[in-house]
């Protein structure tokens, strides 16, 4: 089966509507066909961080505050979605990956996506983040 990696790009756009690309990323998503989606722990911490920069003094920030939380638990228990947890190890390596790239704009968690997709051998990443691209992995949003 395909597997196809997702950024918090994909997480954050497909949840928000205002978000410039979540017409995109919606209708994409039908396309997908039988494939799983692969995210991380750390994916997930920063769609949550995302979301909660509309806080409690915003008039929809609870509600935006919710709606993340709900969109983690249903992550977590879809049969299509593996979430990899995370561990000293996973962080260890990401960190690895981000000391040898001093050169480059890669946060922390890109570079424990970069590992985790290297590990599994996926090649695709639900994403815009160009990043990706330097590394060899084709993102499958421009």
């Amino acid at each position: 089966m395909r597997q196809v990696f997702a950024d918090t790009f994909y997480w954050v756009a497909l949840l928000n509507p205002g978000d410039a690309f979540h017409v995109r990323v919606t209708s994409f998503g039908t396309t997908l066909g039988s494939c799983s989606i692969v995210t991380t722990d750390e994916v997930v911490t920063e769609v949550l961080n995302w979301f909660c920069r509309w806080g409690p003094r915003w008039r929809w920030g609870p509600r935006w505050r919710s709606e993340a939380a709900t969109m983690v638990h249903d992550l977590r228990s879809d049969p299509i979605v593996d979430v990899l947890p995370q561990t000293r190890a996973d962080f260890d390596a990401a960190f690895a990956l981000y000391e040898a790239r001093l050169d480059k704009g890669y946060s922390l968690t890109d570079c424990r996506s970069m590992v985790a997709l290297r590990a599994l051998g996926i090649s695709e990443v639900l994403t815009n983040d160009h990043h990706f691209t330097q590394e060899g992995f084709t993102i499958l949003f421009r």
